[in-house]
Parts: structure tokens; sequence; C-alpha cells
């Protein structure tokens, strides 16, 4: 059994573990808390394989942007313990709301995981619980500024350009490093971007950074993505501009996997 999960591996054959690099997930699993209302959530599948793999039960996972909740319930499902950090009071309200853990602790913080002074909370989070650090990171960041998501100044998909997005990300990144134990596991699920004319890479733009700051990278999964709500419904309409034009239509997001 490896050191970092649980999984029993007398019956390996039998594990709905995910070892590819291609993840064919036909469509979002809606059962349990998880709901589609946000426009920036991502299929509940992605950190459910994820806790699987790298942790065991009552260990921390991390997620600097909760967003609707997803990496949460995952975590409460699967007996685990959760701090997560979003700037959006209203979407903490929400997922406080909906949380009920019951032998584990779900820790929520209203803040910008850029800053230093949120880290310094989350650091008093642990040290209330007796811990020191935690074992897995899920980064579901915005893809730049595809989609607003805020008025807030600070908020990640109001970046004013590529290098500031870049920059703000690697704060997020350092911080996250600071309080993740030695040898666990940093996941980034990031897309790319289509803009002028020019395809974007901020998935490979996100690798660099998290190599520059000593982050190991252990694997790149590349997931189908389904469902876009940009795009649903709109299937012929996307082919005939891609028919018509000289690109090629999104159809993938990265799954980017490091360890410290």
């Amino acid at each position: 059994m490896p050191i970092f999960n649980d999984l029993n591996l007398n019956n390996w054959k039998e594990s709905e573990i995910l070892t590819d690099s291609l993840w064919i997930i036909p469509k979002r699993n809606k059962t349990g808390k998880h709901s589609g209302f946000y426009h920036g959530n991502f299929i509940p599948q992605i950190p459910c394989q994820f806790i699987l793999r790298y942790t065991k039960k009552n260990e921390i996972v991390f997620d600097p942007f909760l967003g609707s909740g997803t990496t949460a319930y995952e975590a409460e499902r699967l007996n685990r313990n959760f701090i997560g950090v979003d700037i959006q009071e209203k979407l903490v309200d929400y997922v406080r709301k909906n949380i009920e853990p019951k032998n584990n602790f779900s820790d929520l913080i209203v803040g910008d995981s850029t800053k230093t002074e949120v880290f310094v909370k989350i650091e008093k989070v642990l040290e209330g619980h007796k811990k020191k650090n935690v074992q897995l990171a899920i980064l579901h960041p915005p893809y730049a500024n595809i989609i607003k998501f805020s008025d807030l100044q600070d908020d990640l998909s109001n970046a004013k350009s590529l290098r500031d997005f870049l920059e703000k990300f690697s704060f997020v990144l350092r911080n996250t490093i600071g309080i993740l134990e030695k040898g666990r596991y940093l996941v980034i699920v990031m897309g790319d971007k289509y803009t002028t004319g020019k395809w974007i890479p901020l998935a490979f733009y996100c690798l660099n950074e998290a190599q520059k700051l000593g982050l190991t990278l252990k694997s790149i999964v590349i997931k189908n993505m389904e469902g876009n709500r940009a795009k649903r419904n709109k299937e012929a309409i996307w082919r005939y501009r891609a028919l018509s034009s000289d690109y090629y239509i999104f159809k993938h997001e990265y799954i980017l996997i490091f360890k410290k």
C-alpha cells in the first residue's frame, strides 16, 4: 500500500482510480450536494480521483479557489478534512450552509489566496486542529479573464494582462506550497484561452510557474471537456466556424500533477 493513500493493492483490479493520461468523462456527476449553478465549477470526478489517490482518510485537502464547493463536498463525502478559501463571501457562505462534516473538520475562509495574511489564518486553523500541514492541494483557478466571476479588483478573473494573472497565480502557488507537507501532491486544473486570433497556452504557463517554485511535475492528464456552457447545443455552429477559419475547437482541459 502506498504511504499516501488507503488503496488496497490486493484488489487493484477493482479500483476505480484512473491511471491513464487521457480521461474521457462523458458527463458531470450531479449526485449529492453537487450543483451546476456556478459557471466556474468543475466536475466532481476530478477531486474525487485525487483525494482517493493522494490522501488517506482524515488527512487534509486544501482548495485556495473554493468556488461553489465541488472539492469541499468530495472531501466531506470521502471522510477527509478540508480547508477552503474564496475571495467571494457569498460563495463561502453558500458552501458553509451546505457542508455538514460529521467526523472531520471543514474550515472555510473568505479571503484572497494571493495574500500572505490569509495563510497566516490558515496556519492558525491548522494549529487549532493540532496539525502542521495539508496533504493535498487542488487548484481550479479562473482561466485568466475568460469569464469574469466578480467585480473584486483582486479576483484573478479580473487580471489586467496575462503577466498580471501569472504573477498573482504564482503568489497563490507560493502560499500553498508553504502549507503543503513535503512529499505530498498539488494538482492544477487549467484550460487554455483563444483571443485575437491566437491560442494562449495558459496551462503551460501555469506549469512553468509551478516548476519555477521547485515543484516536481509527475503527470499531465488530458481531460475531455463536454457540456461547455458557451457551446452547449451549438456544436454545429462551432464546427462551421472552425471549418470557415483556421482554429480547432477546445475539447480538453489539462490536469497538472506536482509533488513537493
